[in-house]
């Protein structure tokens, strides 16, 4: 398993960058023909199956652990009551749905949209198990795993959890099945019915967060599938809107933009060009160091790849930083498989744009990015999910 996601993982990395470059000239393309319907309509094709192929991307590096988290502090009844209703219209009326919330549930800390995919994922699974209707149940309790069971359930830590358990009354699967059901591309559906990365999914995602996932099922009487995820003591911070100083994405600073795929690179060049920036554009870290240190004038941005030979994008950053104190920092990245570059990350006050990425997006990061001030703490951080390792692994079993 831990193979399969590391070849998945750097798979996935560049995969990403190609998929950038599609995405970005097929938006090129739609603008340069929208006098013409029947070419832009080929254009927007192009559009559509690249994006498609960045959600298979994005399954894949969930599964290996290596995808751009932005973890913040949330109640998963909250979760869950917010994604009810879909739920229900997903699953169908010949399905009962029952949602049983711990009113007192602790607080966890994890990706909220890749949380509610986990959920969305076991709920998909649980709908094509019972193709004659049945109940689903959702519910989520407060937990605490003792010393004992611990030592009997490795590598489960003990401490205070929150349970999110999601059970069905469907056909249930064998042992067989259950000992393969984590890996990817492993389906019993028919060809065409499923890629076999919904549970992969579920699984990366359920151990970057540092918990567990256990299941249970037997045939004919249905699955129980639980969750454990770490509970913290913070407390969940609303959400507010970004003021920026400017409604517009375009300016007139220096960008610095390092990347090291030639195709991605003369994209964003362009890209920023376009919106008015002045842009020094570096092939690798020792180009961008020489141009730090030799431009005359200033460098307002530092927009760079996270994984690139000889040095990660957090380090180049340290190194610039010593030369250009002013200068603010983006990072671009499709994946984070190092786990040097995920220290880097999170002790950096930079943002993370996750790749592919839209003009639009590329537009409105470098803006935020330029115009707000640098706060280690504050909530616009997008950090990674750092694994504890003690929590790392997730494991299937009773």
């Amino acid at each position: 398993m831990e193979a399969v996601g590391q070849l998945s993982g750097g798979i996935a990395h560049d995969f990403n960058n190609l998929l950038g470059v599609i995405l970005g000239y097929s938006g090129l393309l739609e603008d340069h023909v929208s006098n013409d319907p029947a070419v832009r309509k080929k254009a927007e094709e192009i559009t559509k199956a690249a994006r498609r192929a960045a959600d298979l991307t994005r399954q894949l590096l969930a599964f290996s652990r290596q995808q751009v988290l932005d973890p913040k502090v949330l109640n998963l009844n909250a979760v869950v009551a917010d994604l009810e209703k879909m739920l229900r219209r997903l699953i169908g009326e010949d399905i009962e749905l029952t949602a049983t919330l711990d009113p007192s549930l602790g607080h966890t800390k994890v990706d909220q949209g890749q949380i509610g995919q986990v959920i969305m994922n076991l709920v998909v699974n649980a709908r094509d198990a019972m193709p004659k209707g049945g109940k689903l149940m959702i519910e989520t309790a407060n937990v605490e795993l003792g010393e004992e069971y611990a030592r009997q359930h490795p590598p489960a830590v003990a401490g205070p959890y929150v349970l999110l358990t999601v059970t069905d009354t469907g056909i249930g699967m064998n042992a067989e099945t259950q000992a393969r059901i984590f890996e990817p591309f492993f389906t019993t559906k028919e060809v065409g019915h499923g890629t076999g990365l919904g549970l992969a999914t579920v699984y990366g995602v359920v151990k970057q967060c540092g918990g567990y996932i256990w299941v249970y099922s037997e045939l004919g009487y249905g699955t129980t599938f639980k969750i454990y995820l770490p509970q913290v003591a913070e407390p969940v911070r609303p959400e507010t809107a970004l003021a920026l100083p400017t409604s517009s994405t375009h300016g007139s600073e220096t960008i610095l933009l390092v990347e090291d795929e030639d195709a991605l690179r003369a994209l964003v060049h362009t890209f920023l060009s376009e919106g008015g920036y002045t842009v020094l554009e570096a092939n690798g870290p020792t180009q961008a160091i020489e141009l730090g240190r030799h431009h005359r004038g200033p460098i307002h941005l530092l927009l760079s790849d996270v994984v690139m030979p000889g040095m990660s994008g957090p380090e180049l950053a340290e190194k610039l930083r010593s030369l250009r104190s002013e200068m603010k920092m983006l990072f671009m990245s499709g994946y984070t498989g190092d786990s040097v570059v995920r220290r880097g990350l999170l002790k950096s006050d930079a943002r993370v744009l996750e790749k592919p990425f839209t003009r639009e997006a590329l537009f409105r990061f470098v803006r935020e990015a330029l115009e707000l001030e640098r706060t280690p703490e504050s909530d616009l951080v997008c950090s990674l999910g750092e694994e504890s390792p003690a929590k790392s692994k997730p494991f299937a079993g009773k």
